[in-house]
C-alpha cells in the first residue's frame, strides 16, 4: 500500500513541474521590431555559418553563440551599417570561416579545393593498397598433370549431368 502512495505522490510532483514548466514557455520572440529591419536579419544571417553546428546557417541555429551573433548582427542594423559592412565585420572577427561561401583567395584555397585533395588521396591510397595486395598474392602456376586431372574432373561432370538430364 506505501508503495502505491509513494508513486502516486511522485507522479503528483512530475505533474505539478511539468505544468509549471509549461506556463513559462514563451512563444518565439522576433529577431526584431521592425519587419524590414528582421528581413534584413534573416537574409543577412542565413549566408553565415554557426561557429557552434557549423552545419547550419546562423539563422536555423539555436545555439548561445548563434543567439548572441544575431544579437550583435541586430545592434549593427541599428546602427545603420550596411550589409556588405556587416559581412566585413564577422568576417574580420570569426575568419572566412564564418561566411557559406568564402571568398577564393590564398588563404582560402584549402576551403575550395581542401576536399578534392582529400578525394584524391583516397583515391590513390586505395589504388596502393591494392596494387600491393595483388603483388602479395602468390600465383599459383599448375602443373601439366594438374590440367589433366582438372580436365578429367570437367569430363565426369559433364557427362554426369547429360545422364542427369536424360533421366
Amino acid at each position: 500500500m506505501s508503495f502505491k502512495r509513494a508513486l502516486a505522490s511522485i507522479l503528483m510532483v512530475y505533474l505539478a513541474a511539468s505544468s509549471f514548466s509549461l506556463s513559462l514557455a514563451k512563444d518565439a520572440a522576433p529577431l526584431a521590431d521592425d519587419p524590414v529591419m528582421e528581413q534584413r536579419l534573416i537574409a543577412i544571417s542565413e549566408e553565415m555559418r554557426c561557429l557552434v553546428c557549423q552545419n547550419e546557417s546562423l539563422a536555423g541555429s539555436r545555439s548561445d553563440l548563434a543567439n548572441d551573433l544575431r544579437r550583435e548582427i541586430r545592434n549593427l542594423i541599428q546602427e545603420g551599417k550596411t550589409d556588405e559592412q556587416i559581412r566585413s565585420f564577422m568576417v574580420e572577427r570569426y575568419g572566412d570561416f564564418v561566411l557559406y561561401r568564402p571568398p577564393v583567395k590564398p588563404i582560402t584555397w584549402f576551403l575550395w579545393v581542401g576536399p578534392f585533395i582529400i578525394l584524391l588521396a583516397g583515391i590513390v591510397g586505395l589504388l596502393v593498397y591494392l596494387r600491393r595486395r595483388n603483388q602479395s598474392i602468390p600465383s599459383a602456376t599448375l602443373s601439366d598433370e594438374d590440367n589433366r586431372r582438372i580436365d578429367a574432373l570437367l569430363k565426369t561432370a559433364a557427362s554426369n549431368s547429360r545422364e542427369s538430364a536424360h533421366d
